[in-house]
């Protein structure tokens, strides 16, 4: 494959021969369902995974009632509680049924849940994955949703985020997303509060799952040892045995928007009191959307400053300083919006000398860029963990995800290389600048004093902690 290949909603079928002799293929089906594989030579399992570009930032929240609409509760909470909700049970099969269909086979099943979309996936060896596609699909659609086990698994997510609410980096992150995203849907927790989970009701999750679990939301992808067309074959056979109707004509819900929102600072400084020995701390600022085209370039970036245990932060402030145990930088990226944040586990104590000095190396890096050997260093290290990631099937049937849902562009191995070989020190230094120039927000969690942080004021704009 020469080039990134585009996923136009309206061509029903695509053919692509990536890199390493894998077969991309992807059909749309007259009912807006998309089916995407990755054929992988000489695999032996597949990972299957059924995708909805719903996630927590889609929640909708309470709305007053007026003359003309009654009221409507709160959504919030309720993309995490379909995901544990939909492996409890459905008119054909219970949810011992569900666990005991993949553990019979020592297969793997699980969801996961993210600001914009939920994936429920599994992986089995490639003669278990018709079972695969029938069980998730019959979960999929088909999801009872009782009050009995809506309340039960209530108390299960409230204490799956009581034991997250112990965890300082934990908290830290949630802080952190909320400090520089404010008020976007993006800065609230994608599990949901524990107020929230208290005050959801099953109705409001239930009109969430009838909203969004439909065949033109589906999206599903699959890599590893799968032959495209038995797949579709398989799918279409198990949704219409679920009783959805396959023969409705659909079109595939739109993508997302891709251009950046004004993003609107929640707070400079946030700290959790925790009477804990090491202080978790975020120190970031608003970053880049999913598509943004120096994307390959924050990721050079990315692992120059602190992507490793050669990067700039990790050797100035672990190596030289002994400042910290860890420390490195991150880039989530979204629809229309991103973050760029660097994080650390230090002494309470030198939570802001560890802050001074990120906001210090981000400076440099912005003023003087990077060498050429340190350029080169991050394309071997980008490029051998893209390849050694690529590997595994559960990463290409993730990527085959990414790709439909967000991207709207299927990017192999070699063309992700060509990208990043493009990069060059000045592409770096100009991206470095860009980030050096917001406004900075700082997180940290632990016994921390009221003024550890006054040493950053021009970059916090004169605000104390």
């Amino acid at each position: 494959m020469n080039n990134a290949v585009p996923l136009p909603l309206n061509l029903p079928e695509l053919r692509v021969e990536a890199s390493g002799g894998s077969l991309v293929r992807r059909t749309i089906l007259p009912s807006g369902v998309r089916i995407l594989t990755e054929k992988m030579p000489g695999a032996q399992s597949a990972t299957v995974g059924y995708w909805v570009a719903v996630g927590s930032r889609d929640e909708l929240g309470s709305v007053l009632a007026t003359p003309a609409a009654p009221a409507l509760p709160s959504r919030y909470g309720s993309t995490h509680f379909l995901e544990h909700l939909l492996f409890k049970g459905t008119p054909t099969r219970s949810a011992l049924d569900i666990a005991v269909a993949f553990d019979a086979v020592g297969g793997e099943h699980n969801a996961a849940t993210s600001k914009e979309y939920t994936c429920y996936y599994a992986k089995v060896r490639d003669k278990d994955l018709p079972m695969a596609v029938d069980v998730i699909a019959d979960m999929l659609t088909s999801s009872l949703i009782e009050r009995g086990e809506f309340e039960t698994e209530r108390g299960v997510i409230l204490e799956e985020l009581a034991e997250a609410s112990d965890d300082p980096s934990d908290v830290a992150g949630e802080r952190f997303f909320e400090a520089v995203l404010g008020d976007h849907p993006l800065g609230r927790p994608v599990g949901g509060s524990p107020d929230a989970i208290r005050e959801v009701t099953r109705d409001a999750v239930w009109q969430h799952y009838l909203e969004n679990y439909r065949p033109q939301d589906l999206v599903i992808t699959a890599a590893g040892a799968v032959e495209h067309d038995e797949l579709v074959a398989r799918v279409v056979t198990a949704l219409t045995a679920a009783g959805w109707d396959m023969e409705s004509v659909a079109e595939p819900v739109a993508r997302r928007e891709s251009a950046g929102v004004e993003i609107h600072r929640g707070a400079p400084v946030v700290v959790v009191q925790r009477p804990n020995e090491q202080a978790s701390l975020i120190v970031g600022t608003s970053g880049f959307t999913a598509n943004d085209e120096r994307r390959s370039a924050l990721s050079v970036l990315g692992s120059v400053f602190g992507g490793g245990m050669s990067s700039r932060l990790f050797q100035e402030i672990r190596e030289k300083r002994g400042l910290a145990y860890s420390v490195y930088s991150f880039a989530p990226s979204y629809s229309d919006a991103g973050l760029f944040g660097m994080n650390a586990g230090c002494t309470p104590a030198r939570v802001g000398d560890v802050a001074e000095l990120m906001v210090e190396q981000l400076h440099l890096l912005a003023d003087d860029g990077i060498t050429d050997e340190e350029l080169r260093r991050a394309h071997g290290q980008l490029s051998g963990s893209a390849a050694l990631a690529l590997e595994d099937s559960d990463t290409r049937m993730s990527r085959l995800g990414r790709a439909e849902i967000t991207q709207g562009e299927f990017v192999d191995l070699d063309e992700a290389l060509r990208r990043l070989d493009r990069v060059t020190p000045l592409d770096v230094q100009g991206l470095a600048r860009d980030i050096a120039s917001r406004p900075i927000s700082i997180s940290a969690v632990g016994a921390i004093s009221e003024n550890a942080f006054d040493g950053l004021g021009s970059a916090l704009e004169g605000v104390a902690s």
